[in-house]
């Protein structure tokens, strides 16, 4: 055999035998791969007790969510004054941003949204300041009756509209809605 072919037939070799292990490897882990649905895990209210009280918290890992995504939602009862809709100044006024950062500048105007049984609008913010704990936030208020659900997602990096899909996923969900019944006595 020439000096050429014993090195093709080396390197045929070592191919094949990566080839190979790899798939022996990837036999051996099938649960690497990322899930096709995010994984909202819930954990204790971080927040020190307000007028409006303590409310659930869910936290979103980045290999679940492509980034640190905390979600905090509670119920503000009595605080939107019975309107028909929920306007971008009563989302600033209303919602819980600054729990999670002390400045904060809106990223564009907010949206109307559907969260199941409620109207709802959504405004994406950049956090910054002393003591932010995320580098962006989704701020969320529906509004059943005279009634506020809040609801800010803290996104550790990115864009906060690129996680906006899995955060209204969760929020249209039966962990949520069963929640909201009970707190809303819906």
């Amino acid at each position: 055999m020439t000096r050429i072919g014993s090195l093709t037939l080396a390197a045929v070799l070592v191919a094949g035998g990566a080839v190979g292990a790899a798939g022996l490897l990837a036999g051996r882990a099938p649960n690497t791969a990322l899930p096709s649905r995010p994984v909202w895990i819930e954990t204790a209210w971080p927040f020190p007790l307000d007028p409006w009280g303590k409310g659930k918290a869910f936290h979103c890992r980045a290999e679940h969510c492509g980034a640190d995504v905390k979600l905090y939602i509670r119920a503000k009862l009595g605080a939107c004054g019975c309107v028909a809709a929920i306007d971008d100044e009563d989302l600033d006024r209303v919602g819980d941003v600054d729990l999670i950062g002390p400045e904060r500048a809106s990223l564009g105007p907010g949206r109307p949204i559907e969260v199941r049984w409620a109207k709802a609008r959504m405004r994406p913010y950049t956090l910054s300041g002393r003591g932010a704990t995320a580098r962006s936030a989704l701020a969320i208020a529906l509004h059943e009756r005279c009634d506020l659900i809040v609801a800010t997602a803290g996104v550790s990096h990115g864009e906060p509209v690129a996680h906006e899909g899995a955060v209204l996923e969760f929020l249209n969900s039966d962990t949520i809605l069963g929640w909201a019944e009970v707190t809303l006595g819906l």
